[in-house]
């Protein structure tokens, strides 16, 4: 299945259905008066965040959805069916923006979660509606109100615990291959990994989910190589995992080159926890290795792990290192949601209720 995480499409709400104008005319009744009916609401447009989709690509073919008319008004004051809504299915993690690709309509995170884009418009009133004791045979009627229409980005970001950060070629997939049940494509040559990719992996008896990215290039952020167009797709992660190539000349240069994209393309993602790890320590002799990780610790100031993914030497305590790692971070994250669900009085003290009216 093609990978898709961004779609522009339109959509539009249906119109109201219009009010009838009827008399009712039955034998041996007399001046039976008005009876026509209200016309139906037109259909709304939802989004619905549903399980089993990872892509977007039911948008790349088709990109107008319109919800259904009202039916109009019928005679003996029968009123019009209301338009079929419509319902745009989405996987988990989109996001709803305006036509400007900025503007957030609505974020999707949680299965189930539906949101109304536009509504429809409402049916017209019927002839019935506007008897009075001075207009006893009203010939008017309201024509339904119009439906809206917007143009709005669809724009996916995979819901995952961590996510693999690196340069091209560093074995972020052949850990994901290794880690999980994932088979993203491997090769030896840059840019093997056109596409974001998800694994399961396992510790013990805890699993989390890993993120796979294409590699990051300097530039990335002004559309070199890849761009930072699929960093999207961590920013939602506990943490990171920063894949370094120990068989690089100089791994602090590789690793502050990803840094500075990461920071370049939005600050949060920079801030999040981070666990650096040099891979492919097997291809090259453990005086140099020693050597570039202690210039790496001396240039950046953190001690990276030893890992081959090749091998599976250290990739065991890599995972268990993360795991922790994301536990952490997500406890972190629960606390800063509950002090913000926390009341603060004028001093910036957790306010207390005031019980001294009750009797």
């Amino acid at each position: 299945m093609k990978f898709l995480d961004q779609a522009k499409v339109y959509v539009k709400s249906g119109n109201g259905g219009a009010g009838c104008v009827s008399f009712r005319r039955e034998k041996y009744i007399q001046h039976g008066g008005p009876d026509g009916g209200d016309g139906g609401r037109g259909g709304h447009v939802f989004v619905e965040a549903v399980n089993g989709l990872n892509t977007l690509i039911d948008y790349r073919f088709r990109q107008h959805f319109k919800a259904k008319v009202g039916t109009h008004g019928m005679g003996r004051n029968r009123t019009g069916a209301m338009g079929e809504d419509v319902i745009l299915k989405v996987p988990v993690g989109t996001q709803v923006l305006e036509e400007d690709g900025e503007t957030l309509i609505a974020d999707l995170t949680e299965e189930g979660q539906q949101v109304r884009l536009l509504r429809g418009g409402n049916g017209g009133w019927g002839n019935s509606r506007f008897k009075s004791s001075v207009n006893q045979a009203p010939r008017r009627a309201n024509p339904g109100e119009d439906g809206a229409d917007m143009w709005v980005w669809l724009r996916l970001k995979l819901i995952a615990d961590a996510g693999l950060v690196g340069m091209p070629n560093a074995g972020k997939s052949t850990l994901l291959s290794v880690v999980s049940a994932a088979k993203p494509k491997i090769a030896d040559y840059p840019f093997t990994t056109l596409v974001p990719n998800l694994g399961v992996v396992e510790v013990d008896t805890a699993t989390f989910v890993l993120a796979d990215i294409p590699g990051l290039i300097e530039g990335a952020h002004e559309g070199v190589g890849l761009g930072d167009r699929f960093l999207g797709h961590v920013e939602r992660c506990a943490c990171l995992l920063h894949i370094v190539d120990a068989s690089e000349e100089d791994p602090a240069e590789a690793y502050r080159v990803v840094r500075g994209e990461i920071e370049a393309y939005a600050a949060d993602l920079a801030e999040k926890p981070e666990l650096i790890v040099f891979n492919k320590a097997d291809i090259i002799g453990e005086d140099e290795l020693a050597k570039k990780r202690k210039n790496f610790e001396k240039v950046t100031g953190q001690v990276p792990l030893l890992m081959s993914a090749a091998t599976g030497q250290g990739v065991r305590p890599a995972m268990a290192a993360l795991l922790h790692l994301i536990r952490k971070a997500r406890g972190q994250e629960e606390r800063d949601q509950q002090e913000q669900s926390v009341v603060l009085d004028e001093n910036g003290e957790p306010a207390t209720e005031d019980t001294s009216w009750r009797p």
